[in-house]
């Protein structure tokens, strides 16, 4: 599940190596349109799938696969990216807000208006492309990174503000993957929140965009969680 400023490509690579190794693979698209509705339409997508689910979230898609998981009896571990992972009652904009020793420092967002189906205005935010692979994708490819920054899926202002209604790492093993070099979520908070939720936890030298730059990292994490709980 990808979070915010990006779209199921970037599990590519992941998913690549995790087929060759016989797992069938399938990446959702997140709405980014809020977080009870991100996690409902995720819900509705894990209910498609027969079997046992391994579910992975990157960023922003981490609060969602926390909310979508919760409660469901396939999906036997949770994966987790350089992701936020709220509690109940906590929001994105919460997470962010928690003390660490070196946090990271606020994302260069650009605000676009836009009207919803119903007629009201909201606000869309994006990463200011000319900083996308600073603050992104720092090891990614130029060439690639100037793509992600062009494509880059904007989330709606107001689900950084909406608060986790469940929180499936409670009842569901989790994995953690802390990016050493995030500039987007400090690796420091990655690192208090891994802790939090009791995660096995893996540290590697990466942006934020670790499934871009490192998918044999993300394919071996979910390989762990897969003999970790068989």
């Amino acid at each position: 599940m990808h979070g915010a400023f990006a779209d199921s490509s970037g599990w590519y690579g992941a998913m690549d190596r995790l087929r060759k190794d016989g797992y069938p693979v399938r990446a959702a698209s997140n709405p980014l349109r809020g977080l009870p509705s991100d996690s409902a339409y995720v819900r509705d997508f894990l209910n498609s799938i027969k079997g046992p689910i391994i579910l992975a979230g990157h960023s922003y898609g981490g609060e969602v696969i926390t909310n979508a998981a919760a409660g469901d009896p396939d999906v036997k571990a949770l994966v987790y990216v350089a992701a936020s992972v709220p509690d109940v009652g906590e929001s994105l904009a919460d997470l962010t807000a928690h003390l660490v020793d070196h946090p990271a420092t606020p994302l260069p967002l650009q605000e676009v208006e836009f009207t919803k189906p119903d007629g009201t205005q909201a606000n869309d935010v994006y990463i200011d492309r000319a900083k996308f692979r600073e603050v992104f994708a720092a090891d990614v490819n130029p060439t690639v990174a100037a793509g992600m920054a062009d494509a880059q899926e904007p989330i709606d202002l107001a689900a950084l503000n909406q608060t986790a209604t469940a929180a499936a790492w409670k009842t569901i093993p989790s994995w953690y993957l802390v990016a050493k070099q995030d500039q987007a979520i400090s690796p420091d908070l990655e690192r208090w929140m891994a802790k939090r939720i009791g995660a096995h936890t893996v540290e590697i030298d990466s942006s934020h965009a670790a499934m871009v730059s490192h998918p044999g990292a993300i394919a071996d994490l979910v390989e762990q969680a897969d003999r970790g709980t068989s």
